[in-house]
């Protein structure tokens, strides 16, 4: 008898009036906007211009998207492109499918790209941004939520997935919430990274190379509980063998960086911090001058001596001038 489960949503689409809204959808643009929004912050804090973050996105989200949707359609092919099946559905994206894999990958193609026009180095983008990226993974995966699919295997714990659907294989039951998993690990995974980073002060990529290998730990172990179709190699899905080469590469990389590139970097962006010293001198130059009580309306006329009565040479002058005409 079940006596608690989460329920799975009866439509993964909303229609707000003549526009469909599509959960998948949402949650992936809500991730988007959450990742920008904490990357800016921590740009700034580390020195760098507002904005400059979302600038670089502009060019880092359609490359991370076709990635994403790259990566999903080469490693399930079968699903678009096997008998029976339309490859023209390998292009509708709202309907579900992104490898975080291919997304990083084409993602970081697309940030190189906008930190080189900008002047700006892409590890030191890649650490302001990695916390966003782990929350924008968590809220992204609830899109899998809305769409019953990616969960794990068949359960009774009060967690336990409903699902409700039988389209696509999918058989009626209560199965690991492996979605729900992930977010949740990765939520850890951004408290971790910002903990890390005040407390060693990561530098030159590491803290994006933790963010990496924390998720990677965290994904090996979900993506063995999964059930979806999935290749194969050695016993393992695919998606594992991923996870254990790129948390390799991510160590590697934390070990060698710390002992080239010790410390962080002092400057994130040119010109940044020059500005906000000039913006520093002018409000302290603006503050002593109302402190003193001058100011731009409050300038001595030309005619008046120092320390004399403005009031009292104006009249002398006008006397004299009487006097002329006399």
């Amino acid at each position: 008898m079940e006596f608690a489960y989460l329920p799975s949503p009866s439509r993964g689409v909303v229609d707000l009036g003549p526009i469909p809204l599509r959960g998948y959808a949402f949650c992936i643009i809500i991730g988007v906007f959450v990742a920008v929004w904490l990357g800016n912050k921590r740009w700034i804090a580390r020195g760098g211009r507002p904005g400059t973050v979302a600038d670089i996105s502009v060019w880092a989200v359609p490359f991370g998207l076709v990635g994403g949707r790259l990566y999903h359609v080469i490693t399930d092919y079968q699903l678009y492109f096997s008998d029976g099946r339309d490859w023209v559905d390998a292009f509708k994206i709202w309907e579900g499918g992104l490898g975080i894999w291919g997304a990083i990958a084409f993602g970081a193609v697309g940030a190189w790209i906008g930190c080189r026009r900008r002047g700006i180095p892409l590890p030191a983008w890649a650490d302001a941004l990695a916390p966003g990226i782990a929350v924008a993974q968590a809220i992204g995966r609830w899109g899998n939520w809305f769409n019953q699919e990616l969960y794990g295997k068949k359960t009774d714990v009060p967690w336990a997935l409903k699902i409700t659907s039988a389209e696509d294989g999918r058989v009626p039951g209560t199965y690991h919430p492996t979605f729900l998993y992930e977010s949740l690990w990765c939520i850890g995974v951004a408290v971790l990274v910002i903990w890390a980073d005040r407390r060693f002060k990561l530098g030159h990529g590491r803290a994006f190379a933790l963010y990496v290998a924390s998720y990677c730990v965290g994904r090996f172990w979900i993506e063995y509980m999964r059930v979806d179709d999935a290749h194969e190699v050695l016993g393992l899905r695919l998606n594992n063998w991923t996870a254990l080469l790129v948390f390799v590469l991510a160590v590697v990389y934390l070990v060698v960086s710390a002992r080239t590139r010790p410390g962080r970097e002092e400057i994130v962006e040119p010109g940044a911090a020059e500005e906000k010293q000039l913006a520093g001198s002018d409000d302290a130059d603006s503050g002593a001058a109302e402190a003193d009580g001058t100011g731009a309306g409050d300038e001595e006329p030309a005619d008046a001596e120092p320390g004399g009565d403005t009031k009292t040479t104006s009249l002398t002058k006008s006397k004299g001038a009487t006097a002329e005409k006399g």
